[in-house]
């Protein structure tokens, strides 16, 4: 009788610990919306961000210098593809990354204007890790590729940049992305496409649906 009612006592103290325990980060995904620890996103969602505010876009000829292109309107667009528990790594798909060139300006000399900027060899696959750090690569045998479209006295000429990827940092403070001048090389263009690019730009907030997106 008192083997049965200590085993009884045993296990409700047990039942009790465990439901005053909260679920352990195990538990909670590396994407996660309305907080940290929140509602998890689900494989399949699509996830948007524009240039936070009052930022451009950039792509400059040097990594110290101000000679190049900017632009004040860029989004992105992916797609969940993977989303374990955290402490991990989530994996997108990038469909989208467009620039509106009517936004883009230069100051390369003998350059008019910025007629286009598109994003080749999409999708791209994304990585976000638990750390913050977002790494964007193109598929095998590819490369992360853009093409700028540029306006001159001689008419268009198009410069062809890539990278083998791209690293960002996550920010949940402002739900963000940031990627600070990633180096691209000129694989085709004229004399007035620069040797190098180096791609600067902050989007913010990323959003499923309107839902600010957190990383765990």
């Amino acid at each position: 009788m008192r083997t049965r009612s200590l085993l009884a006592l045993t296990g409700a103290v047990a039942a009790l610990t465990m439901a005053a325990v909260p679920a352990s980060a195990a538990d909670t995904p590396v994407l996660t919306t309305g907080g940290l620890g929140g509602t998890p996103v689900a494989v399949g969602d699509v996830l948007t961000a524009p240039l936070a505010s009052g930022t451009t876009a950039t792509l400059y000829s040097s990594d110290t210098g101000t000679s190049g292109i900017s632009c004040t309107s860029s989004q992105f667009t992916a797609t969940v593809a993977d989303n374990p528990a955290a402490p991990g790594t989530a994996t997108e798909t990038l469909s989208g990354h467009t620039f509106d060139s009517s936004t883009c300006s230069t100051n390369v000399v003998g350059v008019l204007g910025v007629t286009s900027i598109t994003v080749n060899n999409l999708p791209y696959t994304t990585a976000v890790n638990s750390d913050g750090t977002v790494t964007v690569t193109a598929p095998s045998g590819s490369a992360v590729q853009t093409t700028v479209v540029l306006r001159t006295l001689l008419g268009s000429i198009n410069c062809v940049y890539q990278t083998p990827s791209l690293t960002g940092k996550a920010d949940n403070a402002d739900n963000s992305i940031t990627f600070t001048k990633q180096q691209f090389t000129k694989t085709s263009g004229s004399s007035l496409c620069f040797a190098n690019g180096y791609f600067t730009a902050k989007y913010a907030p990323v959003t499923d649906g309107g839902a600010l997106v957190f990383v765990n």
